[in-house]
């Protein structure tokens, strides 16, 4: 391997943790979008001082989207001094909300004890700011490199990214001949190699009754009722169905190696929330429940779909008034890159000079922005690896190691070397 490379990210450490830090008191939180411009624009100046052509791009009339909280991406990009692939670096910049159960402030970027802490230290700024000093030490010892680098700093990864790699998609920025291979540097350990994930269907089922006095409900139809006879009837046929069923992708944790269903939320009712006033004396006609049915590379979309109305129709059929409407929200298909592809060849090769040891190949259990490449982009050399420990992301008191990001830093400075310059020593 290339000892130059590794000092050059070794003489990096204190700005990767300095870097870090400051991303991380960008309160960017998702929802509602806070900060995103000026933790873009930071994104910017940072890489624009470094060379890079830096563009912003506001998703305007996506969902979230409003003057009080725009959706303002950077996309960056360095070109070489000849012709040659172009690979890109794609992190999210919002954090979901700190939440309670902190032992320090969530959005100071405090550095203790090898670690970094903070709301989004490890999903994904760590990663983030890994990539970046990556890409910085490899500039700097090939200069001469051929091809180009991107780094895009992008929104709304954590409500879907529709206003983030979704929109930029759309535009063309994950598309050939622009882009050749992506990196989106997740969490998911620093010697794993997330090839992609389980697909996701989002819908919602709403039963529908009739308003009546709550004194007599019997001269109403409650929808609460009937949204009751669904979720038994989802406790009795549908999940042990789902648990019977076990894929061939190595998801992580084990558990998610099964199709799944989770209860997202359950409104009905003329008053749902209450507090701190009273109840409506009414008999609800409308019940609303969302689904989050994640499911297998084995698995057809519309079987998927199938096993929840098939129920929803039996229930029509066998239960008086019942009636129901369904209506999709997202659905997206699993996704898994193959291992030989180049950018999952080229990391594994970082991995293995690094830890001199063979990768972990892995699936996620939820999706990421590389549905929108592949899907909108039609981008499929595309994977996801960055420093941190999945487990930690949304958590209390959540961290990033500084080794785990130096360490991460090294393997992506040594994947740029193969795939735009064929070595990992040259």
């Amino acid at each position: 391997m290339n000892e130059r490379l590794l000092r050059a990210v070794d003489a990096r450490v204190d700005d990767l943790v300095t870097l870090t830090a400051e991303l991380i008191r960008f309160p960017t939180i998702n929802p509602p979008g806070e900060a995103y411009r000026p933790c873009a624009e930071y994104i910017g100046a940072r890489l624009k001082k470094h060379g890079f052509e830096t563009e912003f791009i506001r998703a305007e009339g996506t969902p979230g989207d409003t003057d009080r909280y725009p959706r303002v991406n950077v996309v960056a990009r360095f070109d070489g001094r000849s012709p040659g692939a172009c690979v890109h670096f794609n992190s999210h910049i919002d954090v979901v909300e700190a939440g309670e159960g902190w032992s320090v402030d969530p959005f100071a970027g405090l550095v203790k004890d090898g670690k970094v802490y903070g709301r989004g230290a490890c999903d994904m700024k760590g990663g983030l700011a890994s990539s970046i000093i990556a890409a910085e030490a490899f500039k700097e010892v090939f200069p001469d490199f051929p091809g180009a680098i991107e780094i895009s700093g992008t929104v709304d990864e954590e409500s879907g990214g529709f206003g983030g790699v979704a929109h930029l998609a759309k535009l063309g920025y994950f598309s050939k001949p622009k882009v050749d291979h992506v990196i989106i540097p997740e969490p998911l350990n620093k010697d794993r190699i997330c090839l992609g994930h389980r697909g996701v269907w989002w819908a919602e089922i709403e039963t529908k009754g009739e308003i009546a006095h709550g004194s007599m409900p019997f001269l109403g139809d409650n929808a609460v009722r009937h949204m009751g006879a669904v979720l038994q009837a989802f406790e009795d046929e549908l999940f042990p169905a789902l648990d019977r069923k076990v894929t061939r992708m190595p998801v992580v944790p084990e558990g998610a190696r099964r199709s799944t269903m989770n209860i997202n939320s359950i409104h009905g009712g003329q008053t749902e929330d209450f507090r701190p006033g009273l109840p409506s004396p009414n008999v609800p006609d409308s019940c609303r429940l969302t689904i989050d049915r994640r499911f297998l590379l084995e698995e057809n979309l519309a079987t998927v779909k199938s096993e929840v109305t098939a129920i929803l129709e039996r229930l029509k059929r066998e239960r008086k008034k019942f009636d129901y409407e369904i209506r999709d929200i997202m659905e997206v298909l699993p996704l898994m890159t193959e291992r030989d592809a180049p950018v999952v060849k080229a990391v594994a090769q970082g991995i293995m000079a690094i830890f001199d040891r063979e990768p972990d190949y892995v699936i996620s259990p939820g999706t990421y922005d590389q549905k929108h490449i592949a899907r909108i982009g039609h981008i499929y050399d595309c994977i996801a690896y960055g420093p941190g420990i999945l487990d930690l992301a949304h958590r209390p008191d959540e961290w990033v190691g500084i080794a785990d990001m130096v360490e991460s830093a090294k393997v992506m400075a040594i994947g740029l070397n193969v795939l735009l310059r064929g070595t990992v020593a040259g």
